[in-house]
């Protein structure tokens, strides 16, 4: 059994938002014909670090980013990949240059970088990139797509997050659970609002030195965000997707079609985006139909050599029935309408002492909840 003071009174909170969004839009869509300002560092504010895996253009990254901005409580900064990286796992850019390009984003201060997520943390924090090497706290997200369950070690967006506690910076991932024909982009901008107030309790308790060390959180929005029926603390479940590979025809894919593979570290898959390195990384096709996430598995290019056997394959993920009951489980909440929050360590199975002071801490800061 879960704790019973659980995180579930922002309906308040939500309503106002709710109710507020009106008499907002007509400034908001005032604001968006000006050119964005890069705003001065302001040492008595802290920095706040936002990545994601699919890029500046993402609704994720402009309303989560926009709603920091708006709060007038921190230093923005923003560093992303070039291209889509949802699913690039915990992969890092060997072997290669990596670019950051400055990019405008009203309010924070942006760069994009031919790598992954990862990438873009380890950069971020490196002080090579920005003036200062460690964030007040690092948000990657939020992305088009949950991370529920085994989807987790393939996500780019927990990988982000990842990168940051490994580096020693409190970090949540935060994702939308999207839906074909159902879900709408002004969804993200409703996610935005319904963490905001879980970012600024975690930001309050970093300074104070009682936010959770050993974790990061992984934060799950449902489908229709201010329908929520509050935060749920969640275990991480066993959910996944099965792996189909299909054999390709040679005649749709003729010798010459693939270019090397630099060999990553990490399992290294990708949606179809601009390339992924100055230095002419692989393309890697991704397309979505219906439920299916396919990847193009890519071969070795070399010499011609008649006497090699090629083979092509390309990888669907295909839905599973899922038999867990347990609703203290990630994606079992977040079905239900909960905003499913899920601390993870970098051990493969959380540690109860780590799982209880989150639940301590969320309590704390969202009482009355689940």
């Amino acid at each position: 059994m879960m704790p019973p003071g659980l995180v579930s009174n922002l309906q308040e909170v939500l309503l106002n938002r709710k109710g507020d969004s009106n008499s907002n839009s007509n400034a908001e869509q005032e604001q968006s014909t000006e050119e964005p300002v890069e705003p001065e560092f302001d040492a008595s504010k802290p920095v706040v670090l936002v990545t994601n895996s699919d890029g500046v253009d993402s609704p994720g990254l402009t309303h989560l980013v926009g709603a920091l901005v708006r709060e007038g409580l921190y230093n923005v900064h923003v560093c992303v990949p070039q291209s889509d990286k949802s699913v690039s796992g915990h992969s890092v850019t060997l072997r290669e240059t990596v670019e950051a390009a400055s990019v405008k984003i009203s309010g924070a201060t942006a760069f994009e970088i031919s790598g992954t997520p990862v990438d873009c943390v380890s950069l971020a924090l490196s002080g090579a990139l920005f003036s200062w090497s460690k964030p007040m706290l690092v948000i990657s997200g939020i992305n088009r797509g949950s991370s529920c369950g085994h989807h987790m070690f393939y996500s780019g967006v927990v990988a982000g997050a990842r990168e940051a506690l490994l580096c020693g910076v409190p970090s949540l991932s935060i994702s939308l659970n999207w839906k074909k024909d159902e879900s709408q982009e002004n969804d993200f901008k409703d996610a935005a609002s319904v963490c905001l107030a879980l970012i600024n309790a975690a930001i309050r308790d970093v300074e104070k030195g009682t936010f959770p060390k050993s974790c990061f959180l992984s934060i799950e929005i449902p489908t229709s965000p201010l329908s929520n029926k509050g935060f749920k603390l969640t275990k991480q479940s066993m959910w996944r997707t099965t792996p189909n590979w299909l054999a390709v025809s040679t005649s749709r894919y003729p010798p010459g079609h693939f270019l090397a593979n630099q060999g990553g570290l990490g399992l290294q898959f990708a949606q179809l985006g601009r390339d992924a390195s100055a230095a002419g990384a692989a393309r890697r096709l991704a397309t979505q139909k219906k439920n299916l996430e396919i990847i193009e598995s890519v071969g070795a290019a070399g010499k011609s050599d008649p006497n090699k056997v090629k083979k092509y394959f390309r990888l669907e993920f295909l839905d599973n029935q899922q038999e867990e009951i347990d609703e203290d489980l990630d994606y079992r909440a977040l079905e239900s309408g909960y905003v499913a929050v899920t601390p993870l360590s970098l051990s493969p199975h959380i540690e109860t002492d780590i799982q209880m002071a989150a639940s301590d801490w969320i309590s704390a800061v969202l009482p009355g909840g689940q």
